[in-house]
């Protein structure tokens, strides 16, 4: 018997839940607005946002649960750079099937550019300002198995931590996958090597079993995923405050499951949302 959960957005604490037009001369939204984009700009800002999940978690119904989530995309890798090289449809026609032009590696699983880094860099200064001003730090964190996410992640929250939290890596944060060389993974063995201080989520395939070069994943394939990951927690994490390290793909996907208004997070940028999840009906 599995509960059947539906998720949906608690509008009204942060300036991204109700979105304007992106920001003038480009395509996205803001990456880090002042306080996350938290509307109370209060010295206690941070503590009554958290008094007020903690309220709604207590006054809820048993078959209703409240999590704030904050999802950050990855900085800057090397297949956006390429992307903003060559645009979207030459991209996706021709040069994203490639692992690289010659000048540029992009696949499989490409690093973070310099600007990438440096994007990470912004976000830890962003996470260190508001950790200043009470803002507690992530009880549970995870993290996409691409490369480009796990650095930002480790960027982002670099001598942060209080007490050595562990980041626990899924296969289902990943990016959108298929074709698109820059999201094929490495194995399992070489991100445990080359990540040591990182969980990995039991059942964790040493290859990459889901890529393949010629099938792209659709928008509904990750929601799919995506209402799986917030299933999991859901079901599994007693914690109320939850961190994401993902992808544009996926972070979008959050968005649509979550019915939140459209965002669209720059690389580096950090988006909160707080999730209300309610158990439906049961399924046999």
């Amino acid at each position: 018997m599995l509960p059947n959960r539906s998720y949906e957005t608690v509008v009204g604490y942060f300036a991204q839940d109700n979105p304007g037009p992106v920001t003038p001369g480009s395509d996205f939204h803001e990456a880090l607005p002042p306080r996350f984009g938290l509307i109370d700009d209060s010295p206690e800002r941070w503590s009554k946002l958290i008094a007020s999940i903690q309220q709604l978690n207590i006054d809820a119904p048993t078959h209703v649960q409240y999590k704030l989530f904050f999802l950050g995309r990855h900085g800057q890798g090397y297949h956006n750079f390429a992307w903003e090289k060559y645009r979207a449809k030459p991209w996706d026609d021709y040069w994203s099937k490639l692992n690289g032009d010659g000048e540029l590696t992009w696949g499989p699983d490409p690093e973070l550019t310099p600007l990438g880094e440096g994007q990470a860099d912004e976000a830890h200064v962003a996470w260190k300002t508001e950790f200043q001003c009470g803002l507690p730090f992530p009880e549970k964190l995870y993290c996409s198995p691409l490369s480009r996410a796990i650095r930002t992640n480790q960027l982002s929250f670099k001598d942060l931590n209080p007490d050595g939290r562990k980041t626990t890596i899924v296969e289902n944060i990943r990016e959108e996958f298929g074709i698109h060389t820059c999201d094929k993974r490495r194995t399992r063995t070489y991100i445990h090597e080359t990540f040591p201080e990182y969980l990995i989520e039991d059942g964790f395939t040493e290859e990459d079993e889901l890529w393949t070069p010629d099938v792209r994943e659709t928008w509904e394939d990750v929601d799919v995923r995506v209402k799986a990951v917030l299933d999991m927690i859901f079901k599994n994490d007693k914690e109320q405050f939850i961190s994401i390290t993902a992808h544009g793909g996926f972070i979008n996907a959050f968005l649509r499951v979550t019915n939140h208004l459209p965002y669209v997070l720059p690389t580096g940028g950090v988006i909160p949302i707080v999730v209300k999840a309610t158990i439906e009906r049961v399924l046999a």
